[in-house]
């Protein structure tokens, strides 16, 4: 696939503005794009677009293939006579999302809509041939959910033996018993599903190309374990993690990360051919123009921790099957639109996957400036195939980072920028990576805005306070637009045209 030289911002769409406590997929999702086109950004890339539980991390979604109800914009609604005009906006903080909020003043007016688009026959019809092109995923999903709401929000796990591991008799009994609650969430995925296209074709039409997020790991609590528990490391008994995923201890953890997402029976998913990730990877392209795969080195080797362990330390690695996962995503999918995260402790097993597959890699200035003059992350290292951010979702904003830094790393930093303007350090470094021969060159928009410790977006290890951060919309000037596009175009970003991938067809003959 053609990979031009240019540049966008990331964003997730939670962090949009809006009256209605969050971002949504409504006018304020098009304004953002119109930005992005006058700015010269050709790349919006996102966080993963799952329903998120406790903790709101996109990162731990209830499904692989949904999306967050919570991003549904009610404006259509509105004016397709679903809901009434004068519905009033909540009381709500406008610079952060208060998910339970949200949820609380969202869900009723989304089940309110849902009573009178049943009474809508064209409408219904529709439901109903989304229901059936999506029937690979979304009966699993919405009866999940629906299971979910019946069991007061209890994982799948601890409900009761017959419908936690899917008996027959089980499953059609509560089938017919939450059938009404099942076809809501199916209504709220056709929702979601309908928007999003629209929002995805007005960014196609700007000329401006979404980056989707792929975590390898999917939560335990999912319908995509519940629904194939034989392709996870599960306890059979009991449906509890017998093998974690995670990472060893390092510089950063005395101790590890200890995920809890279950890790796969890679032996399982061979035995299929890698059908469900063939699958997963053909809906996310229905989605997205480009993925981003979170955690690529789990793909060459994984570390997993057995069932009972409370730190990442007493775990192993494993050899994971990537090569052949990659060569029969390519011959079911054709040439992948993929650029993968390989930070931390990168093996030269890793590098050989990663450049065989011929896949740009991730590079993060705040990384970059410590005394090793070999330092990956050093502009004067890259190659051009690779993606240079100033950080990532998982970063403090280089605002702030650099204020948190010592004399002698401020220092380095100086000498190797060559000065520091009166514009900022959050605009040197922006000007740094556009600089660089990085193809593609990525920035939080609360780098773009300066912003310090009050625009971060995640502190991994922090419980609460993430996923939160919002812009207002009075922050994206005309000025600043004209300000971003001239920098984008000094450095040879700026493209007015760039042909779309060819989608893969949208078939599910090759079932888990």
């Amino acid at each position: 696939m053609p990979w031009p030289r240019c540049s966008g911002i990331l964003l997730h769409p939670t962090s949009l503005p809006g009256a209605w406590g969050i971002g949504d997929l409504g006018s304020g999702s098009r304004a953002w794009v119109d930005f992005l086109a006058q700015a010269e950004q050709r790349l919006w890339q996102i966080l993963p677009l799952g329903p998120t539980g406790y903790g709101n991390s996109p990162y731990l979604s209830y499904s692989a293939m949904a999306g967050n109800p919570l991003l549904i914009s009610l404006e259509p609604l509105q004016a397709q006579g679903f809901l009434p005009s004068d519905v009033p906006h909540p009381p709500l903080p406008a610079h952060r999302v208060d998910y339970d909020g949200v949820y609380q003043h969202k869900l009723p007016l989304l089940r309110q809509a849902w009573v009178e688009f049943q009474r809508d026959q064209t409408s219904m019809a529709a439901l109903r041939e989304f229901q059936t092109q999506q029937a690979h995923w979304l009966p699993d999903f919405s009866l999940f959910m629906a299971l979910k709401d019946a069991h007061g929000g209890q994982p799948w796990y601890e409900w009761e033996s017959g419908l936690a591991w899917r008996d027959g008799n089980a499953l059609a009994q509560w089938r017919e018993r939450v059938y009404p609650d099942q076809e809501f969430h199916s209504f709220l995925q056709y929702l979601f599903w309908e928007q999003w296209q629209a929002l995805h074709a007005y960014a196609q039409e700007r000329q401006v190309r979404i980056i989707g997020d792929l975590p390898i790991y999917v939560a335990h609590d999912s319908a995509d374990v519940w629904a194939h528990p034989d392709l996870f490391a599960l306890d059979r008994e009991t449906g509890a993690v017998a093998l974690m995923a995670g990472v060893p201890p390092d510089y950063f953890s005395a101790t590890g990360q200890l995920w809890g997402n279950p890790v796969y029976d890679w032996e399982a998913l061979a035995q299929t051919d890698f059908a469900w990730w063939v699958q997963r990877l053909r809906h996310l392209l229905q989605l997205v123009d480009i993925i981003r795969i979170d955690h690529f080195r789990g793909f060459e080797s994984y570390w997993q921790v057995p069932q009972g362990e409370e730190t990442a330390i007493n775990g192993e690695w494993v050899t994971a099957p990537g090569e052949a996962l990659f060569h029969t995503l390519r011959r079911e999918l054709g040439e992948l639109p993929i650029l993968v995260e390989d930070l931390g402790v990168i093996t030269p097993e890793v590098e050989a996957l990663r450049d065989g597959l011929g896949l740009p890699g991730t590079k993060v200035l705040q990384f970059g400036f410590d005394e090793n003059p070999d330092n990956p992350y050093l502009p004067c290292n890259f190659t051009q195939n690779c993606v240079v951010y100033t950080g990532t979702h998982d970063n403090t904003t280089t605002v702030a980072w650099y204020q948190n830094l010592d004399e002698s790393a401020q220092h380095r930093v100086i000498r190797y920028l060559g000065y520091l303007s009166a514009q900022g350090i959050h605009w040197d470094l922006l000007r740094l990576g556009m600089a660089s021969v990085a193809r593609w060159c990525l920035v939080p928009l609360q780098d773009v805005l300066g912003l310090g410790a009050e625009g971060r977006m995640n502190a991994p290890g922090e419980g609460t306070g993430n996923w939160e951060w919002r812009y207002r919309a009075e922050a994206l000037t005309p000025d600043l637009a004209e300000k971003l596009a001239t920098l984008t175009r000094t450095y040879s970003r700026a493209h007015q045209k760039w042909p779309l991938p060819e989608k893969p067809e949208n078939s599910h003959h090759r079932q888990p």
